[in-house]
């Protein structure tokens, strides 16, 4: 499936960026990192030994397991291999950092399992042969996924609706001075319209229903991963739903359970 490319200076909003209904400044935009490649990412089964949280070791072991688990896409695996989870967890919690497994991150949210991040991101991807276009990412949480996110996508627009994590994430991302990745303090109900049209949307919680703002501001040609449970699935579950806009219309994909945390309006 090709992605549109919709990145045009005369689509994108200046930064510091403000939302129109709390008039709050997004962060400034830094210069980008680049990826740095992992050596042997092909092989399945091989472990590579290493000692400390910072040795690519320990992530190259994380990306070998998410590939037992029939995670392809060679992207997402180096884009994961390369970003330090454990700079994104509690300290208390970084012995469990590359385990999949989601973490509590504060404020009742978690950082999602690896796993569950690459599939969505896979997701996302599917049929793009490069990096794609413009992304908009619903709940920034922790700025995990949106520092993978800035390896394969040329703009992140991430948009969290509580103050203590869009901080966290703001501290979080610094170090890594990404200058595709701005994050937004506002409800992400209404999605990001300064932003759009957008190659692709990812949301990180789980709603009755995607909102009619997310599919509005879909490029045609684009895709949208999100967790949803209205009329799906049986009550109190959650599964991912992609939706492709088509130059016919909507065309979506029920496919396997998840859980996340429930989509919220309003900030706090």
């Amino acid at each position: 499936m090709t992605r549109p490319n919709p990145s045009s200076a005369r689509l994108r909003p200046g930064f510091p960026a403000r939302l129109d209904t709390r008039n709050t400044p997004a962060t400034q935009a830094r210069p980008a990192i680049t990826p740095k490649p992992l050596p042997g990412a092909g092989h399945k089964n091989t472990l590579i030994h290493g000692v400390g949280l910072d040795s690519s070791a320990v992530r190259q072991n994380m990306v070998v397991k998410l590939a037992q688990q029939g995670l392809t896409d060679a992207a997402v695996l180096q884009a994961m291999g390369s970003i330090e989870r454990h700079r994104f967890v509690d300290t208390a919690l970084v012995n469990q950092a590359y385990e999949d497994t989601s973490l509590p991150i504060g404020l009742g949210q978690t950082i999602s399992k690896p796993g569950v991040v690459c599939r969505m991101l896979e997701l996302l991807r599917q049929g793009s042969p490069g990096r794609l276009g413009r992304v908009l990412e619903i709940g920034t949480g922790c700025g995990y996924q949106a520092a993978v996110l800035s390896l394969l996508c040329h703009e992140v627009y991430s948009i969290e609706r509580l103050r203590g994590l869009h901080d966290k994430a703001r501290d979080n991302l610094r170090h890594l001075r990404l200058a595709n990745v701005h994050l937004l303090f506002g409800d992400g109900m209404p999605g990001y319209a300064k932003g759009a049209p957008y190659a692709g949307i990812i949301a990180a919680a789980g709603g009755e229903a995607v909102p009619q703002a997310w599919i509005d501001q879909l490029a045609v040609g684009g895709r949208l991963v999100a967790p949803v449970s209205a009329g799906l699935t049986s009550a109190g579950k959650q599964v991912l739903l992609v939706i492709d806009k088509t130059p016919q219309g909507i065309r979506q994909s029920v496919l396997e359970g998840v859980y996340f945390v429930p989509l919220k309006s309003g900030i706090a």
